[in-house]
């Protein structure tokens, strides 16, 4: 099988300035989603893959081209797919075609991994990819197991004060379904999926499960603070998370 890694990452950033180029624990940030996808490659031996960085940032796409990781395509992203309102898929499908005109060959696997959550595993790559080929779904992604539950204890607000979001008589949490957090890291896309111009969650969906901790979302400057100190503690006490630090060359 054929696999393209998209990276994409827009330049600027209204809650973390240049979000997808700071520094992390001493070295930038989108070298650890390069280094994870190097990892994956060398240890099972995924010789038909290609890289594509996608970005409007200068600077993200020289830093990436500079690499000393892995090489990677580069594709400077057209201002028709910039702004708050373009929806990534719309991008990782720009990237599918242009990279596909640009090698003269299809790919049968599309995975994307998100700049902003350097806290993964080789192992979590492994899990999705083959979670992927093994159900033929449509799209695959990574998800945390929920630490609220719309059917237990999550409230709406109504005409009339609060009410939970999905009706239920359900008395303990354990009654109720299972519900999981999308952690934004991530995707692996049927090339079919990504051409019929749906969105993520529109056809036949499955997941894996991350680690809980891992992800965070990047919106302030606390939240980068406070996901260095996890990462501090993951790389001196797992070394599955480690090893994905040791090998961002710099």
């Amino acid at each position: 099988m054929r696999f393209l890694f998209t990276i994409c990452g827009r330049a600027g950033s209204k809650g973390i300035k240049n979000k997808n180029i700071r520094p992390f624990v001493g070295k930038p940030l989108p070298y650890y989603t390069l280094s994870a996808i190097d990892l994956y490659i060398r240890r099972y031996g995924a010789k038909n893959c290609d890289i594509v960085v996608n970005s409007d940032s200068p600077e993200l796409l020289s830093m990436m081209s500079d690499n000393k990781i892995r090489p990677v395509e580069l594709i400077e992203r057209s201002p028709e797919l910039g702004g708050d309102t373009v929806g990534k898929v719309d991008v990782i499908h720009n990237c599918l075609d242009l990279i596909q005109s640009r090698k003269g060959y299809a790919y049968d696997v599309v995975v994307d991994l998100d700049i902003t959550s350097p806290l993964r595993r080789v192992n979590d790559i492994k899990c999705l990819i083959d979670t992927h080929i093994r159900t033929k779904a449509d799209v695959t992604t990574s998800v945390v197991a929920a630490r609220r539950n719309p059917y237990f204890n999550q409230l709406k607000k109504t005409e009339r004060g609060f009410c939970k979001v999905c009706e239920s008589n359900f008395t303990a949490r354990q009654q109720a379904p299972d519900i999981y957090d999308m952690n934004a890291s991530l995707y692996a896309y049927n090339p079919e999926h990504l051409k019929s111009g749906k969105q993520v969650l529109d056809g036949y969906v499955e997941i894996i499960e991350m680690y809980d901790t891992g992800i965070l979302d990047l919106d302030h400057e606390n939240d980068m603070e406070l996901m260095g100190v996890i990462a501090e503690y993951l790389f001196q006490n797992n070394e599955q998370f480690k090893e994905v630090y040791d090998n961002c060359f710099i």
